[in-house]
C-alpha cells in the first residue's frame, strides 16, 4: 500500500520540498490536489486564470510551468497569444512581452508559429 505522501500531486515537494517542506506540502495537497480540483471550473478554465494572473503580476518565471500545463489541460497556443495580448492593455505592455518570450521558451519549436 502507497504511503498518503506519494499519492496525488508531488510537484512542490519536488520543486522545494527539501528546503521548504510546508511550502510543499499546501502546494500539493491544498492547491493541487483540492483547490484545483473542485468541480466549479475545468482544468482548462483554472489554467486560463492561473496564466492570467501570473501575466498580470509579472510572475513571468512560474510561466515556464504554467504553460505547459496549461497546453495539456486544452488551453490553445492561439488562446494564450490572444489571452497574453488582451492582458497587454489590462496588466502592462511589459508584462505581457516578458510573457509571450516565456511562451515562445516553453513551446516546441514545431508548435512556434501554429497557433491551432
Amino acid at each position: 500500500m502507497a504511503d498518503a505522501v506519494d499519492q496525488g500531486w508531488t510537484g512542490g515537494r519536488r520543486a522545494v520540498g527539501d528546503i521548504a517542506p510546508a511550502l510543499a506540502h499546501y502546494t500539493d495537497r491544498v492547491l493541487f490536489d483540492e483547490v484545483r480540483a473542485r468541480p466549479d471550473l475545468s482544468a482548462r478554465d483554472r489554467s486560463l486564470v492561473t496564466v492570467a494572473a501570473l501575466v498580470a503580476t509579472g510572475s513571468t518565471e512560474q510561466l515556464a510551468f504554467h504553460l505547459p500545463f496549461a497546453r495539456e489541460n486544452g488551453v490553445s497556443t492561439g488562446e494564450l497569444v490572444e489571452a497574453i495580448t488582451h492582458l497587454a492593455f489590462y496588466a502592462g505592455w511589459p508584462k505581457a512581452m516578458a510573457a509571450i518570450a516565456a511562451l515562445r521558451t516553453a513551446l516546441p519549436a514545431t508548435e512556434e508559429n501554429n497557433h491551432d
